[in-house]
């Protein structure tokens, strides 16, 4: 395993030698759900590429930013046990975006106009952002997303096709705790009791599919609000089911025979998120 701290470092390493390259793209406080993306990297790649860097630019919440987990040390001994032919880049936040720490601008097709981009100001251009920089500057083969955040994957493989990057993206499966918790680096901010309640969007999710091909899709949502009313600490933020290719909600009258389900929902500090496939 080698670390780098700079670019310019990183780039001079790479070489016909090191290809095909994989990337797995993260903010640390790493997890099984990160570390399954690893895994799948090495065995599809000759090297493979994980970054360790937490965005400034897709925090509109500054306290949300400086509660992010951070536990490098830790990081690194997980990615070790994987592989030695896995390179890591932890960089400062000036060697990305050296004295203007801001957002650039894309077209992101309107993927970015619902769900989390209406909760969180400016989020996916700052994601846009920092992945493009990395395709651009490290040009990987294989770039690896979990499928948590469907809509960030989305969005990444719109950026991707319109500036006709070489990169392929792929989209990996979610990875979930035993009680069905999506895996998430807040999840360490969440005490037991919270864990067990968080397990509850899970729980909704299952419920929304087995409901959804019944009764119209407005009934499935007036009742998955009714669910959270009996657990005052966990707040619903929102539930949808939307088509999965553009993320447009479907008519309230229609019962759903295909889509994807997402949820987000409020315990304490802490926003959790997560999604399913209803079909």
């Amino acid at each position: 395993m080698k670390v780098f701290i700079t670019s310019q470092s990183l780039v001079e390493h790479l070489s016909n030698k090191t290809r095909p390259l994989g990337m797995v793209p993260t903010m640390g406080a790493l997890h099984h759900g990160h570390l399954s993306l690893v895994k799948r990297a090495v065995k599809e790649n000759q090297s493979v590429l994980i970054s360790i860097f937490i965005n400034p630019t897709q925090f509109d919440d500054k306290k949300d930013l400086e509660r992010y987990p951070v536990n490098i040390h830790a990081d690194l001994c997980l990615i070790k046990e994987i592989s030695e032919k896995v390179l890591v880049y932890v960089p400062k936040v000036d060697d990305i975006y050296g004295n203007m720490v801001e957002s650039k601008s894309f077209d992101l097709g309107g993927l970015d106009e619902v769900m989390e981009g209406e909760k969180r100001s400016g989020h996916f251009q700052g994601v846009a952002t920092v992945v493009t920089h990395f395709l651009k500057t490290f040009s990987p083969d294989h770039a690896y997303f979990g499928e948590k955040d469907f809509q960030q994957l989305l969005i990444i493989e719109h950026v991707v096709q319109s500036l006709k990057l070489q990169t392929k993206i792929i989209g990996c499966p979610i990875i979930r705790e035993s009680n069905g918790l999506a895996m998430s680096s807040r999840n360490s901010l969440l005490s037991d009791d919270q864990r067990k309640l968080a397990s509850k969007l899970f729980e909704v999710l299952q419920f929304a599919k087995s409901k959804a091909k019944k009764i119209p899709y407005g009934t499935l949502k007036n009742m998955v609000a009714g669910l959270f009313k009996k657990h005052h600490e966990l707040t619903l933020d929102y539930f949808k089911i939307v088509d999965p290719k553009t993320l447009k909600e479907i008519h309230l009258e229609e019962t759903v025979n295909r889509g994807r389900g997402f949820i987000a929902a409020h315990l304490g500090k802490i926003r959790l998120i997560d999604n399913l496939d209803m079909s």
